[in-house]
This record gives C-alpha cells, sequence and structure tokens, in this order.
C-alpha cells in the first residue's frame, strides 16, 4: 500500500507539475501565423482585432486569451554574451502563474508608458553575472536600413526558476511595446494569442475546435504538439504507475494466499470438528476471510498511515530533490488526493478478497475424519 500510494501520487504529482509549468509560460493553445511555425521567434504579426479577441465565442470553455510578441536578441555584458528570446507581453497578460516561479523581486508593471523592466532566469542571471536591480543591455538585430542592431537597456526587477531549461536559458520577459516598436508594427499588431483553458483535459478536444474556427492563414497548435517530446515523456508516466500498482497487488495477493492456506492447515483439526458437528463448509470458509480480512484491513491502516505520512512529509518539506535538467523540477512534487487513495484501498479490498476464495476453496476437499486424526 505504501509503495502504490507513493507511485500514485509522485507520478501524477511531477505530471501535474510539468504540465503546469510549460503552460504557465506558453498557455495551453499557441494562435500565430503558418509562418511563425519554425521557430519561438514571431517573425510575421497578427492584427489585433481579431473575432476570438478579446473573447473567444466560437468555442466554449476558454477562460482567457492573451496576446504576446517574441523576437530574437543578445544579451551582452564585458564578459560574456547570451542569445535570448524577448517575450513581449501586455498589462492584460496573466503573470500570477509565473509569479510562483520566482526566486527574487516582484513581476514587471506595464502602465501606460512603455515600461523597461523585465524578468531574467536564474539559469541566465549566474551566466552572466547580474542580480536583482541592474541593468542589462541587449542588443536586436534589425531586418532593414544599415544593419546596425538596435539596443535596448532594461532593469531586472525579477528573477525566475521553471525548472524547464528551454525556458531558462532564453526566454526574458518584458513589454510587448518593445517588440512592436522594434519589428516596427503599429500598436494593433502582435505576434500571436495564448488560449487559456477552463479545464486542461480536455486541451485536444478544445485544441482542435480552435483550429477549425480560425481563418486559413492562422494557426492553432496545442501546447502538447509545440512541446511533443515533453508530454509524450510525461505521458509514460501513467503506463509506470499502472505497471507498480499491478506488481505490488500481485505480490499481496501471493502474501495473502500463502497466510491463508498458513491459517487452514494450522486449523485443519478444529475444521474437521467443525464439520462433525454440521457446520457447512461456506460457513467454516467465512471464519477464515473474517480472519484473512482482519489482516488485510490492519495493513491498510499501516500502509496508509506511512504512505500517506511520507507523503505529506515530502509535499511540506520538499525533502527529496531530483535534478531538474532530467526531471524539470527540484524537489519531488506530490499530489494527493481523497479519491486516489479511496480508490486505490477500495481496489485492493475487492482484489484481496477475489483472491482470497481460492485458496478458502481447500476447506471443502478436507474430510471430517482425516481432519480430526490429523497430526
Amino acid at each position: 500500500m505504501i509503495m502504490m500510494l507513493i507511485s500514485v501520487a509522485t507520478g501524477l504529482g511531477l505530471k501535474y507539475k510539468i504540465r503546469d509549468k510549460i503552460s504557465a509560460f506558453s498557455g495551453h493553445i499557441v494562435i500565430t501565423h503558418y509562418d511563425n511555425n519554425i521557430t519561438d521567434v514571431t517573425l510575421k504579426p497578427l492584427e489585433l482585432k481579431q473575432k476570438f479577441f478579446p473573447e473567444f465565442k466560437d468555442v466554449s470553455g476558454i477562460k482567457k486569451v492573451q496576446p504576446y510578441a517574441s523576437k530574437a536578441g543578445i544579451i551582452r555584458t564585458e564578459t560574456a554574451f547570451e542569445g535570448i528570446v524577448y517575450k513581449g507581453v501586455d498589462s492584460l497578460y496573466d503573470l500570477k502563474e509565473i509569479k510562483d516561479y520566482l526566486t527574487e523581486g516582484r513581476l514587471p508593471k506595464f502602465d501606460k508608458a512603455m515600461s523597461n523592466e523585465v524578468l531574467l532566469s536564474e539559469y541566465m542571471a549566474n551566466r552572466l553575472g547580474f542580480k536583482l536591480g541592474d541593468k542589462m543591455t541587449t542588443y536586436f538585430m534589425k531586418d532593414w536600413g544599415n544593419k546596425m542592431p538596435n539596443v535596448r537597456q532594461f532593469e531586472i526587477v525579477g528573477i525566475f526558476n521553471s525548472g524547464l531549461q528551454q525556458f531558462d536559458e532564453n526566454i526574458v520577459i518584458g513589454d510587448l511595446r518593445h517588440v512592436q516598436r522594434l519589428n516596427r508594427w503599429s500598436e494593433n499588431q502582435v505576434g500571436g494569442f495564448e488560449v487559456i483553458l477552463d479545464d486542461f483535459d480536455k486541451i485536444e478536444e478544445k485544441g482542435q475546435e480552435v483550429y477549425l474556427s480560425l481563418p486559413s492563414t492562422i494557426d492553432g497548435k496545442t501546447i502538447i504538439d509545440k512541446y511533443a517530446n515533453i508530454f509524450s515523456w510525461i505521458e509514460m508516466f501513467d503506463f509506470n504507475i499502472i505497471i507498480i500498482i499491478v506488481i505490488m497487488i500481485a505480490v499481496a495477493s501471493i502474501n495473502m494466499i500463502v497466510v491463508l492456506l498458513v491459517l487452514i492447515l494450522e486449523r485443519t483439526q478444529m475444521i474437521g470438528i467443525l464439520k462433525a458437528q454440521g457446520a457447512n463448509n461456506w460457513r467454516i470458509r467465512k471464519i477464515f476471510l473474517y480472519q484473512a480480512s482482519y489482516i488485510i484491513f490492519r495493513g491498510l491502516l499501516f500502509g496508509n498511515a506511512i504512505g500517506l505520512g511520507l507523503l505529506y512529509l515530502q509535499k511540506y518539506t520538499g525533502l527529496i530533490q531530483l535534478d531538474p535538467s532530467a526531471y524539470y523540477v527540484r524537489e519531488a512534487p506530490v499530489l494527493i488526493r481523497f479519491t486516489d487513495v479511496l480508490l486505490l484501498n477500495v481496489g485492493v479490498i475487492l482484489i484481496a478478497m477475489l483472491v482470497l476464495l481460492i485458496p478458502s476453496y481447500l476447506i471443502t476437499k478436507i474430510s471430517p475424519v482425516k481432519a480430526i486424526r490429523y497430526d
């Protein structure tokens, strides 16, 4: 029981944690021009005035639609430089999810005036030697004119750590208007839109509905498609959980069968006496099944207490640490749901009782005369 609880809670916890991280930085469905599919950098703008913005009326179950734009650049210091993707957002963009990953500082404020405040990842801050409050000089290449880069200076007001390397190693979050000015776009042009759903479990269904409702020149792609390698990996968690549960139930069933067989063999004479006194087979079988049930419930009680205790200890202390480069998180996340615990316990009880009917059948084969003489 301990192993099953831990495998379910940690497997689902890791799955949901990684999923939520990707959603916080990319939304659930990304709407862009088809020319922008090759890279995360938005090359061709979309008009802000769309039938799906600010409210997606054609598809139900959509919580929010928020515009963004991104542009490639280079951060340069006296000793080093790093390539970045500057992601521009506006005051309508929901940064609350990203706030959970802040290690220092605060979220940028996007007021009426263009803001120079940005969020930088802890990974890049360490590589470039930046601290909270520092100014960083960023160079953006032009697609026109004399090809001299545009230079912008930003202030680092927040440092985040998502644990996802492909986000931490290049994303800088700042004001959308910088991208519009750098690309010579109007204030009514953006790079794309991120769609936030009410229920992530319906992402594939809603993703198809969104795609079909868009014009032919605009593409809609779910983050499951965009980050297929990551989601393919985390989908394996469900299979691993099932394998562990099946193995644990098989081991527990074998142990319970052995226990009941031992009980029957130890009480062979008692079985013979009960049969001689007129007890039928089923009544005697129920005696041993009740005894086996007591052992099962006692095991479940201790298993749940120890298993849930370890899970809550990990949840509130983060005792077990993981390599973020391999698992995308710094500590093993746990997801404890009452329904999961209840289903595990009910499933174990039902399977164990059904399995125990097999060895209890041995009682029907015991002869009263031979059993009484049994030594």
